[in-house]
């Protein structure tokens, strides 16, 4: 049976100790690339196939602007993102529903509960359930949805694999990372997912990363690049880790189910690292710490940016902890 990398092939990355006891260990691997995509820092088996899963929506939503989809401000942004579904997320994505033609039923992604706590109050109280526009991935199923509007494809079937725009997803996923899919599975918005190497994704995200500046590349590239960073409320929602980091940082950020994340700065260097257990809780610790060693983006900052995203470790609601870097990052910090 096909699969990512083993333990075998993974490196420690953080640890967390709880008074004075090492509690837990995270471990994977990680590839910081500069610039012109040449390897910076390899932690781990970076060769390997991983499901990028959320990571790849910058990917999705450009093949979505690449099918004729005239998406504007936050709402690219939306199509990129892993919202909490908060009362703004939800009308930006109805505004692009309304705009293909299409309604809250034509979505195929699950049923959800908003994850912003006044938006799911705000539906209780209201006497309804879960929602498909509450869904993370709503914004990009929307983008999806308005794709096949735009071209007259049908939209009962716009996430089988067959289905055109999923065509079109798949040669942009290929083009960016320039490597060829090595597997394919479903997401859990019902969207087909693509495996490829930590590599190939942190080349891929680069390239997105560096197109506003880049006569070269493509306009819509530089566009989901430029929405990201204008509206990070939008990719994910206000106070979360990956807003925080494209508001503070000016990077762009984007996480992923399994313990997946991708970081990249303007010049186009990159990072894409995989937490093997698939706990998030490490991977923005680890992820900004490696960029920042490479010279990529600067420490001091990222430091204040740590404090705000790094949870805490709590007893009896006092911190008795930390989260701390292990022994093979710090070593990139000498």
């Amino acid at each position: 049976m096909p699969s990512t990398f083993t333990t075998a092939d993974a490196v420690d990355f953080a640890v967390l100790e709880r008074n004075g006891f090492i509690e837990s260990r995270h471990i994977g691997a990680a590839v910081v690339l500069a610039a012109d995509g040449s390897v910076v820092t390899e932690l781990g088996d970076i060769s390997s196939p991983i499901f990028p899963r959320s990571t790849l929506k910058p990917f999705q939503a450009l093949a979505s602007m690449k099918a004729g989809v005239p998406l504007r401000g936050p709402q690219v942004a939306l199509a990129a993102a892993s919202h909490v579904a908060s009362r703004e997320h939800m009308n930006v994505v109805r505004t692009m529903l309304d705009a293909a033609g299409v309604t809250e039923d034509d979505l195929q992604c699950p049923e959800d509960w908003p994850q912003d706590e006044e938006a799911r109050n705000e539906l209780v109280r209201s006497g309804k359930g879960k929602q498909r526009i509450a869904f993370n991935c709503s914004g990009k199923h929307a983008a999806f949805l308005w794709a096949c509007t735009e071209n007259g494809w049908d939209t009962a079937t716009y996430l089988e694999p067959t289905h055109p725009l999923q065509r079109s997803v798949a040669s942009v996923i290929e083009e960016y990372t320039e490597e060829s899919v090595a597997a394919w599975g479903v997401d859990g918005c019902g969207a087909p997912v693509a495996a490829v190497s930590l590599t190939g994704l942190a080349r891929g995200i680069g390239k997105v990363a560096k197109a506003p500046s880049d006569k070269h590349a493509d306009a819509r590239a530089a566009t989901v690049a430029t929405a990201m960073l204008d509206y990070p409320w939008a990719v994910h929602g206000n106070g979360m880790e990956n807003s925080v980091v494209m508001e503070d940082l000016g990077v762009l950020a984007k996480s992923g189910a399994e313990g997946v994340l991708v970081l990249a700065a303007r010049t186009g260097a990159s990072l894409a690292l995989k937490v093997l257990d698939g706990n998030s809780r490490a991977a923005t610790l680890v992820g900004l710490t490696l960029l920042a060693a490479s010279g990529a983006i600067d420490a001091d900052k990222v430091g204040t940016v740590l404090e705000k995203v790094v949870p805490p470790v709590l007893g009896g609601g006092r911190p008795v902890g930390s989260l701390r870097l292990a022994a093979p990052v710090l070593a990139l910090l000498d």
